[in-house]
């Protein structure tokens, strides 16, 4: 577990690939927490690193139906993630396609399982990513996801 954020990790290998695991808990409840996911205007409030921004994210929140963001490092050109939902169970799971429009050579399409259950008033997210090729891409995703996470938190911290 990482102390400073709460999140437990871990990556395992399975059929197919290496497989993101990534536990937190987050001082709101699931509704808020599946709202601050899935509505553009929230989700540009704390996606991606620190240091990152989100200028643009068009969701069609429907299964089937597709997104895509445009996410802004601290120096350098913007580059776009874009998918589909495969999975909507408000506000409990989220299930989607991920993939990077201007992808490095050892990148590939995955899928994110974003699972929420309630912890009293705080509400516990389950993320599973995968397949990754190699480690490298999955420490890569695995940093990005705990720094968004802990942009979540206080983005959900500065409401109370």
């Amino acid at each position: 577990m990482d102390e400073a954020t709460g999140n437990e990790e871990a990556g395992n290998e399975e059929a197919g690939g290496l497989v993101l695991n990534l536990e937190c808990t987050l001082d709101a409840p699931p509704e808020e927490v599946f709202r601050m996911m899935t509505e553009s205007t929230e989700l540009v409030k704390w996606w991606g690193p620190h240091g990152f921004t989100i200028p643009a994210a068009e969701l069609n929140l429907a299964e089937g139906g597709r997104y895509r963001f445009r996410m802004a490092p601290p120096e350098g050109e913007p580059f776009h993630l874009s998918g589909e939902f495969l999975e909507i169970d408000p506000p409990w799971r989220l299930v989607y396609t991920f993939r990077w429009e201007e992808p490095a050579p050892d990148d590939r399409d995955t899928v994110v399982d974003l699972s929420l259950g309630s912890t009293g008033e705080a509400s516990l997210l389950v993320l599973s990513q995968g397949p990754f090729l190699t480690e490298e891409r999955l420490a890569l995703h695995r940093s990005g996801w705990t720094e968004s996470f802990e942009k979540l938190q206080t983005v959900l911290g500065s409401r109370t």
